[in-house]
């Protein structure tokens, strides 16, 4: 008996049709290059084909493919900080799921390219997008800031794909990658009842050191790859189940171990050189926050964090510096030396040096008190390539939130390099603040928060170290106003920009004290938290 590309029995085929059933795996009938477009070239013929499972997996089993679609979509705005203008090409496109999310996520403002292998390209507003036979084909002569791609990436063809990829990336320009991961344990089941049972494979996936090894053969550099996302069948079989797991992710995507069994692999890299100058641009749009803003920035031996972060506030929020207040918390560096150049250049920096006894909350404190705008804006130095995600932060002030934490376990989030004990810490305290007070909050403990003057005129802080973050959240979260968290990335301090101090037995007993002086202010969180400050 024959039937499309497989010729099996009949007591076969229903063994098959049971085992396809079980696993919830797919197969398809015979979509090679001759049956579809003779014309394609090898490379082009293979994705056409993992286009085409991708989508039809997406169509046909996943409950969350517009959610997922949305958070790789800011999961790559958070990898590149990007900026508006800046060039996109989508390797791929297909039916237009993933496009459409990043049209939503650039808002309209970046070039987008969508190229796919399929006889014709899905029109979607906004984005142009290409049916390609050969690479680089009509891209020929162009380059792209960025590339970006989900589910393409094939043993049979991906060296010639990421070669061609290598080629259209500008100098300096980024790619990001989400592929599936061949160490997930069902992947693997999966492939052992395909090749049982006679089943054709439609993936033949490449694992996460062999991805790495051959991007840098390629001639990439800055190569990371990080195993995420647990949301898939059967931990996830349910819309309810997916959320679930969603929350649960940030925990097993950076356990040791455990997340070698994540679904997907996110992979980014460069191409050189390492550095490259990106064009200034304001991100200043609304006219009640011109001039507005105090930016407080604790500094403790921050000499190579200060300079950059100074300057890229003035690139992009120029126009919303009301000033700069820069808290040298008795550093032992040249950080002092830094401080007083910038001032000396700019009078709205705001220079204040600290004397003994230091504490990030003490620096923390002196900054609040010598702000004089009408909205107080907190940060670390570390954080300038956080800069363009701050807009989402401007935005929801402008929008009337008293209010606004940048969460790093927002659903939309990115953590890369997170230490794990650090991820336990604060979701235990988060768990433990939402059991008490019965609000939804995820990350209000970070020190990236914008919020209105009179508030940050209200607040007492007396915890001398980084529990001061926690108080200063519990705070301005319990006052009665409007509160809006944004997601922010993470990506640990690399080699060149300091070390954290932060250390989480040391830290411990201040959150569990601000903790249990807020829960008995409170009564538990059946009452509003007293005014404990004044105007």
């Amino acid at each position: 008996m024959t039937g499309g590309c497989f010729s099996v029995t009949k007591k076969r085929r229903t063994i098959r049709i049971i085992v396809i059933a079980f696993f919830r795996g797919r197969t398809e009938r015979c979509r090679s290059p001759t049956c579809t477009m003779t014309e394609l070239s090898p490379t082009l013929a293979i994705l056409l084909q993992r286009e085409r499972f991708r989508d039809n997996y997406r169509e046909k089993r996943d409950p969350i493919a517009t959610e997922r679609s949305s958070w790789q979509a800011h999961s790559f705005r958070h990898l590149v900080h990007l900026l508006p203008g800046e060039s996109i090409l989508e390797i791929g496109g297909g039916g237009g799921i993933f496009t459409r999310a990043l049209v939503k996520m650039t808002r309209g403002r970046n070039p987008i390219t969508s190229i796919t292998a399929a006889p014709a390209a899905t029109v979607i507003p906004g984005v142009e997008t290409l049916a390609v036979s050969r690479l680089p084909g009509a891209l020929e002569g162009r380059t792209f800031r960025y590339i970006i791609a989900d589910g393409v990436l094939d043993r049979r063809n991906v060296c010639a794909l990421i070669e061609q990829v290598f080629n259209l990336l500008e100098e300096g320009g980024r790619t990001v990658f989400f592929e599936s991961n061949s160490w997930n344990f069902l992947y693997t089941i999966r492939n052992a009842f395909r090749r049982i049972f006679g089943l054709r494979n439609m993936q033949s996936l490449l694992d996460r050191t062999q991805l790495s090894e051959l991007y840098s053969e390629i001639g990439f550099i800055r190569v990371s790859s990080r195993f995420t996302d647990f949301v898939y069948s059967p931990l996830a079989p349910t819309p309810m189940a997916a959320r679930f797991m969603h929350n649960l992710s940030v925990l097993l995507e950076n356990a040791p171990l455990v997340q070698n069994l994540a679904g997907r692999i996110i992979l980014h890299a460069q191409k050189p050189p390492r550095i490259v100058p990106r064009a200034p641009v304001s991100l200043c749009r609304h006219k009640d926050l011109m001039g507005a803003i105090s930016f407080i920035v604790p500094c403790h031996n921050e000499e190579m964090n200060i300079p950059p972060l100074v300057e890229g506030l003035r690139t992009y929020f120029g126009d919303y510096i009301h000033q700069i207040v820069l808290v040298n918390d008795n550093s032992s560096d040249s950080t002092r030396e830094a401080i007083d150049r910038l001032a000396a250049a700019d009078p709205r920096i705001t220079p204040i040096h600290r004397s003994p006894p230091n504490g990030v909350g003490r620096a923390l404190r002196d900054g609040f008190m010598a702000a004089t705008g009408r909205y107080v804006m907190s940060m670390d130095c570390d954080f300038q390539h956080l800069l363009p995600e701050m807009e989402d932060m401007m935005d929801a002030v402008a929008e009337g939130a008293d209010v606004v934490f940048g969460s790093r376990f927002s659903q939309l989030s990115v953590l890369i390099n997170y230490p794990f004990g650090k991820i336990v810490a604060n979701r235990c305290f988060h768990l433990l603040v939402n059991l008490i007070f019965r609000f939804g909050r995820r990350d209000i403990t970070n020190n990236l928060r914008i919020m209105s003057a009179d508030i940050a005129r209200r607040l007492v802080i007396s915890e001398p170290w980084f529990a001061a973050n926690a108080e200063i959240g519990l705070q301005s979260a319990l006052l009665g106003r409007e509160v809006r968290e944004v997601p922010i990335s993470w990506i640990n301090r690399t080699f060149d920009m300091g070390h954290s101090s932060f250390k989480v037995l040391a830290s411990g007993g201040g959150y569990v004290r601000v903790l249990w002086r807020f829960a008995r202010m409170t009564n538990f969180g059946f009452s509003r938290l007293p005014d404990l400050g004044g105007k």
